[in-house]
């Protein structure tokens, strides 16, 4: 599978910027998956935390997840 490693956040800037972010509900990065409905569901019945159920947005439908490290993580599947 695919795995993502951010950079520990040490640097006087990431704190601030990570929160804002957060709180602004904006992801970090965003993955591209066949079906977001299934996935989601996958992710949640492994306990994984949604911030935002799967939305349809014109072409595109998306969810976005709780990293439990303070960065919301995107799924997204196009049409």
């Amino acid at each position: 599978g695919t795995e993502l490693v951010l950079e520990p956040d040490a640097h006087p800037a990431v704190k601030p910027y990570q929160t804002a972010l957060a709180e602004d509900g904006i992801p970090v990065t965003s993955f591209a998956v066949d079906d977001v409905r299934a996935e989601f569901e996958r992710l949640r019945a492994l306990g994984v935390h949604f911030t935002q159920e799967p939305t349809e947005m014109g072409p595109v439908t998306t969810a976005v997840l709780d990293d439990t490290c303070g960065n919301l993580i995107q799924i997204a599947q196009y049409a």
